[in-house]
């Protein structure tokens, strides 16, 4: 498939995981690929695996949590390819603490990367994809739809991010540009595997969460991810679409 073909897509978190798997998935499906991260040795990576394939990025360094790098990202990657259809916020940071002991400065950086940077960067992209009709998914979690032990800041932040996800989508319902979210649960990404818990923890509260199927590629979320972004989903606006493999079915 080159659903993607002559299209450009912002990929954040483009470094690793599902970040990574997304800027892959939309490169082997024609687009040019414009992938942020603060880590440039794993954007580094990303792009020699997609030219390897035959496909084309570019990265740049981007903290998400500050606004004016947000802007400069966005127009970096207009300048680099002439447009932006697609702006995909993947970066997230997710911490386990016991809620009486999560700093001030841990709160602010959870919220900053996880709500403030897909905000900011919408911000500077909406412009540019009402120009081509296109389009904006968010990567929500599952813990932004239920309540999740230990993880006061992520479930916050997600929360947050999918109503920024519908209130945006409501502002911009008569106007040519899409706004959705998917909402996977556990993946396996080196953020999870990375997981610190305190030493205390109550793990059978843990394991409510862990799901009964284990797991989900990156590259499956890639493809859902993909699949909101295509035309093929051109009806799809405002919606929180769940692949967390029966996570909130029960």
């Amino acid at each position: 498939m080159k659903r993607f073909k002559d299209k450009v897509t912002l990929v954040t978190g483009a470094a690793s995981g599902m970040g990574r798997a997304c800027c892959v998935r939309f490169a082997a499906e024609g687009a040019a690929v414009f992938g942020l991260d603060i880590d440039e040795a794993g954007l580094d990576e990303t792009a020699a695996t997609i030219a390897a394939a035959g496909g084309t990025m570019r990265t740049a360094r981007c903290d998400v949590r500050r606004r004016a790098a947000c802007f400069e990202a966005v127009d970096a990657a207009v300048d680099a390819f002439g447009r932006l259809d697609v702006l995909a916020n993947v970066a997230g940071v997710v911490r386990f603490d016991h809620a009486p002991e999560l700093s001030e400065d841990a709160w602010n950086m959870v919220l900053a990367v996880n709500l403030s940077g897909p905000f900011f960067l919408s911000q500077a992209a909406i412009p540019h994809l009402l120009e081509t009709h296109g389009n904006i998914v968010n990567v929500g979690s599952n813990a932004a739809l239920m309540g999740q032990a230990y993880t006061s800041a992520y479930c916050a932040s997600k929360g947050g991010l999918i109503q920024l996800t519908r209130a945006l989508a409501m502002e911009y319902i008569k106007q040519p540009i899409r706004i959705n979210a998917v909402c996977p649960a556990a993946t396996d990404t080196q953020m999870n595997k990375g997981i610190e818990f305190p030493d205390d923890v109550d793990w059978k509260l843990i394991k409510r969460y862990t799901g009964l199927r284990g797991f989900a590629p990156a590259e499956d979320m890639a493809a859902a991810i993909a699949f909101i972004a295509s035309d093929e989903a051109s009806s799809v606006h405002g919606s929180i679409f769940s692949a967390d493999n029966g996570m909130m079915a029960g």
